[in-house]
This record gives C-alpha cells, sequence and structure tokens, in this order.
C-alpha cells in the first residue's frame, strides 16, 4: 500500500477509526519517510456536535504536526440539489475532496475502513440482491485509495486508541436508526456474531475469495470480447456463445467507458436481443444494440452530434473540417505516385482520376436517392442499400463522408471510389483524400 517517501492523505472523521489510523501512519512517518496530510470534512448537519468534531481535528492535526485540509459543506441541502440520499452525497463530496487534494500533493488516499465497515457493506449489498461485486465489499486498494485498517475490526481500532492513549470523537448519529447500515450494525450483526464470533473476519475472508473469482471472470470476459472484436463492434454469433456469467460482466466492461453500471434487467434484455436484433436502453441515452451481426453500446448523443453537413466544394491542396474529421486533398501525377508509393503509405480507396472528376463536385453526407457504383463491381446501387450490405452500423452512417456530384457519388469515406473514376493506366492525374 505504501513505500517508502510516498505521499498520503488520510479522511480524518475525528471518529475511533480514522484517528487509528491518522496516528498509526505517524508512528510510521520517520522510519517510512512519509508525508502526511490529513482531510476532514463538515457536514453541518449535527450542528455544533459536528463543529465540535471539525474543532478536534484541528487541534489533532497541530500535536501530531500534520497538515490538515477542511471542508464544510451542506450535504443535506447539496442531496437536495443533486437529487440523490444525504449518505451517497455525502461519500461523494468526502471522495472528490480526498481526489482533489491527493492530485494537487501527487499522494495516495488512506481511509480508515475496517474489517467491520466491510461485514456492514456485505450483509447490506446481500440484503438488497447484490451478484458477485457487491459481496466483494470493500477492496484494501482500489486505485491510489489504500485502506490499511481493512483487516482490524473496529473493536481492534478501539483498543489501539485506549492503548496509545488517543483521543476520539463519537458520532451520535452512529447510534441513529434511522440509516440503514445502523440497522446491520446495532441490530443484524451482533445477532449473526452470536452463531459466528469470528464474523468480521469470516466475511473478509468471503470477499477476498470472491475479489478472486470476480478477477478471473472479468479476464475471461475481456479476452471474449477481444476475440469477438469486429470492424463495427463484436460478432454477435460470439456474445451469444459466452457463458451467462461471462456474457454479463462484459456487458458491464462495455458499459464501463459511459460510467454506468447495467443492472440486472438490462443484463437479460440486452440478452434477448443478441438472439433476436433490436436495441435496448441500459441508462442515461446509453443503449445496447444488435443488428446484422454486429452487438455494440452506442451513447445516442453520439448520433446527435452528427448533423448533416452542408456542401462543401472540393478544391485541391486544401483541408477542411467536417463532423470532427479532418480532410486534406491534393494532386500529384501518375509518375510521381509511382515514385513516391515505395515509401509512403497511399489508401488505394482514396484514390480518384482527377481528370474525371466534375468542376462542381462538394463534399457532404448521405441523402436520400443518392446512388454509388463500386469499383470493379460492375454494378449500381443505392447507397442506403450499399450501407445494409456493408452491415454498417446505424449511427455511423449518417457521419460518413461522400464526394458527390448531385446525386451520384464519386467516393465514400470506408467504401472507396466509383467505378467511373477510379484511376486506371493512362490516368494522368490522382486525386488524394486523406482523412484524420
Amino acid at each position: 500500500m505504501l513505500r517508502y517517501g510516498d505521499s498520503v492523505i488520510t479522511g480524518l472523521s475525528g471518529g475511533a477509526d480514522s484517528c487509528a489510523l491518522l496516528c498509526l501512519l505517524v508512528s510510521l512517518r520517520d522510519s517510512m519517510g512519509l508525508k502526511i496530510y490529513a482531510c476532514h470534512v463538515n457536514h453541518c448537519i449535527r450542528g455544533e456536535e459536528a463543529d465540535k468534531d471539525e474543532n478536534f481535528t484541528v487541534e489533532l492535526c497541530k500535536k501530531l504536526d500534520v497538515k490538515l485540509f477542511t471542508l464544510r459543506i451542506d450535504v443535506v441541502k447539496e442531496a437536495q440539489l443533486r437529487g440523490i440520499g444525504t449518505e451517497q452525497c455525502g461519500r461523494e463530496i468526502r471522495y472528490s475532496f480526498f481526489e482533489e487534494k491527493a492530485k494537487e500533493l501527487g499522494a495516495k488516499i488512506a481511509t480508515a475502513h475496517t474489517a467491520s465497515d466491510n461485514a456492514e457493506t456485505v450483509i447490506f449489498n446481500m440484503t438488497r440482491g447484490s451478484g458477485i461485486k457487491g459481496l466483494c465489499g470493500i477492496p484494501p486498494v482500489r486505485g491510489n485509495i489504500i485502506r490499511p485498517l481493512i483487516e482490524a475490526s473496529r473493536a481492534d481500532t478501539e483498543a489501539y486508541c485506549r492503548q496509545n492513549g488517543i483521543d476520539y470523537m463519537t458520532d451520535s448519529s452512529n447510534l441513529e436508526r434511522i440509516y440503514n447500515r445502523n440497522k446491520i450494525r446495532l441490530d443484524v450483526i451482533p445477532v449473526l456474531k452470536e452463531i459466528n464470533p469470528s464474523l468480521e473476519k469470516t466475511l473478509s475472508g468471503l470477499s477476498f475469495r470472491l475479489r478472486e473469482t470476480s478477477s478471473y471472470i472479468h479476464d475471461t470476459a475481456s479476452a471474449a470480447l477481444k476475440n469477438a472484436g469486429t470492424e463495427n463492434g463484436y460478432s454477435c454469433d460470439m456474445i451469444r456463445d459466452m457463458p451467462p456469467v461471462i456474457f454479463a460482466e462484459a456487458v458491464r466492461i462495455l458499459c464501463t467507458k459511459f460510467d454506468i453500471i447495467p443492472e440486472a434487467k438490462h443484463i437479460e434484455l440486452i440478452r434477448k436481443i443478441v438472439y433476436n436484433n433490436g436495441a435496448v436502453e441500459i441508462k442515461n441515452g446509453v443503449f445496447a444494440v444488435c443488428s446484422q451481426n454486429s452487438f455494440r453500446i452506442i451513447k445516442k448523443t453520439e448520433q446527435d452530434e452528427i448533423t448533416p453537413c452542408s456542401e462543401i466544394p472540393l478544391e485541391t491542396d486544401k483541408t477542411i473540417s467536417i463532423n470532427n474529421k479532418k480532410i486534406q486533398t491534393y494532386l500529384i501525377n501518375t509518375e510521381d505516385f509511382h515514385n513516391r508509393k515505395k515509401n509512403e503509405k497511399f489508401v488505394f480507396n482514396n484514390l480518384l482520376d482527377y481528370d474525371t472528376i466534375p468542376l462542381s463536385s462538394v463534399f457532404r453526407t448521405r441523402r436520400s436517392g443518392d446512388v454509388f457504383s463500386p469499383a470493379n463491381r460492375n454494378v449500381t446501387k443505392s447507397v442506403k442499400k450499399l450501407f445494409i450490405e456493408m452491415k454498417l452500423p446505424r449511427e455511423k452512417r449518417d457521419g460518413l463522408l461522400m464526394l458527390a456530384k448531385g446525386s451520384e457519388i464519386l467516393w465514400i469515406e470506408g467504401a472507396g471510389v466509383s467505378e467511373k473514376h477510379k484511376i486506371i493506366d493512362n490516368t494522368k492525374r490522382i486525386l488524394v483524400i486523406r482523412i484524420e
């Protein structure tokens, strides 16, 4: 968790766990060359009692020669503004504050979670019907966040404080049964400990084993996705053949880039479209789509951002920007082309016989009625039909660029040049199109 010379910020509430953690780190400061800081958040929920906690942390940090950062915020009001519960809001605010300071100082974040906290978390998640992820509990390390006390119980931290003469504050809200976690701590865990006095240790072991299992499932799903990858998404056939637990994890992996976590009901709905095609909204405009044997997770706003662009006249030796793409066009004679192609990479799909191109040709996106004659195929078809044959995802079609004269398409991004405008043996000047 820590190496010699590390900087570390510890969350300091003033309770026994966080005070024990801070004093433990301070005891290692010289031998490990640590730079230690503390952060305290006053949630302004308990009035004068919360202010006393804040003042206590200030005095403790002075005594220990630790720089303290404090934040005072009305969490109840903020939770109403965000439309979430006060517990969740408080957690988000704390971690955001910790991360901000950690970034400034190049520090790791140490939180005072214990085996008792892990036990409460596992039971809470189990009660809500969680899968393996929830039963994995609180990870000892997550990114730059470390939890040095995760194998110690709350009784252990209180004993440590007594043995070392460390004062701490008691949060009266921890005794109120209005919070679900308090109900578990005060009512459920004591009963379970009558059955198993080593409950915290037992549940810590369970979490450890399930984290190993979860890691294996994640790695297996990542490898399966890599094998199933196609140009436009993932093969529905290969996705369909994944075991259910691997399929569910694969969906979760694909959703991480949109910062959402699919629920069990979404997983089941997505499984149906893999067999029957269609689309399912997961959350916040993020959809799972399966069509033309291609499975993908997309965000609807990505489609909204691509709008039919206005016509841009073809000019050579010019760079234009369309739909977040840069298009460079330039001319090269045939002799220079053959000399340069040995050392320069040309995409033959993007080479046109310039002397066959109408002067009034324009770059644009697709329109109804567009037709295209792919080079070397002796056929003319609608662009719509071409895209279907290419199995091109619907969300990508409107953003593809074309060079057109009226409804006749001379070149399509990704599909290539038309028969009439391909380069041939007697081509004299070549139009090169480069796309970034």
